[in-house]
């Protein structure tokens, strides 16, 4: 009878260190995104970024990158962020931490607008 015990005791070890790991998890790598303003942006609505809208999720950072011949700076409309003035040529970023949707638009070009949906 002893025998069977110890075997059962055995087995439930072995099948309580089988579901156990030491190994961390990975590191999750931080996610980017780029938002191009498009060439001639300043004369365009919807289409002087690409792409629009930019569907991210929270902790992403979005750079934007003009390659207009013009600056430009982009102003959420609630105020969540602003780039500043982006050179030709230049890149500006900010970090989305929050969900939901964040409307924005050129403060140079008002008509220059877009959205970034932040799941």
């Amino acid at each position: 009878m002893s025998c069977r015990v110890s075997i059962i005791v055995l087995s439930v070890l072995c099948i309580a260190g089988c579901g156990s790991s030491n190994t961390p998890a990975a590191p999750s790598q931080p996610s980017t995104a780029t938002v191009t303003i498009v060439a001639g942006a300043r004369t365009l609505t919807t289409t002087a970024y690409s792409p629009n809208p930019l569907n991210i999720t929270r902790g992403t950072t979005v750079t934007w990158v003009n390659n207009d011949t013009s600056t430009h700076d982009q102003i959420a409309d609630g105020g969540a962020f602003a780039t500043g003035i982006i050179e030709v040529g230049g890149r500006a970023s900010a970090t989305f931490q929050t969900a939901g949707a964040f409307p924005y638009h050129c403060g140079r070009h008002p008509g220059m607008v877009a959205t970034i949906n932040v799941q």
